[in-house]
């Protein structure tokens, strides 16, 4: 079981792992989002050192995509944290499309507002064409409805699944 700490209350939820799609450049912001707690027990997948991806992205098109897929293994949620630039960068598409095959939850979550290595903000990015096309819903940052915009993702797709056929044939 997982522990969401919504505000000053805890509710009690299925443990979900959760990828993050980002764009690398605003890791001091993501960073910030991974390390708060919020969602005690979830894995945050789709992380990698700055040198595990340079070496990563030196050997091609193939270990990257091989290298998301690994991300996204046993993910039920989906995260795309979205910075100035984000909707720019052809493998954070790759990661959108690769979660909407897999079945996973998906949400956008604008971190414009969240302060830099510098302490400033940026401006608010573009979301994503494939996000809007497939009508995920986007919010900005807020530390303390993020744990409920994750269950929800989740809860929502699992809704949308088809049922399998002993839950056809007794419904």
């Amino acid at each position: 079981m997982l522990r969401l700490t919504i505000g000053d209350e805890s509710v009690t939820s299925m443990a979900r792992r959760v990828y993050f799609a980002f764009h690398y450049d605003d890791i001091w912001k993501v960073n910030q989002i991974r390390n708060s707690h919020i969602v005690d027990g979830c894995t945050a997948a789709g992380f990698m050192d700055a040198s595990l991806w340079e070496e990563v992205k030196r050997r091609g098109k193939t270990a990257i995509q091989r290298a998301i897929l690994q991300g996204l293994e046993k993910t039920s949620v989906t995260c795309v944290l979205i910075g100035r630039d984000t909707w720019k960068r052809k493998y954070v598409r790759y990661e959108i499309e690769q979660s909407l095959e897999r079945g996973n939850g998906l949400l956008g979550v604008h971190i414009h507002n969240i302060r830099d290595q510098w302490r400033g903000t940026s401006e608010k990015g573009r979301v994503p064409a494939i996000l809007r096309e497939v009508r995920v819903p986007i919010y900005t940052w807020n530390r303390t409805q993020f744990g409920e915009w994750i269950e929800r993702a989740a809860t929502e797709t699992e809704a949308k699944k088809p049922k399998g056929f002993l839950d056809w044939l007794f419904s």
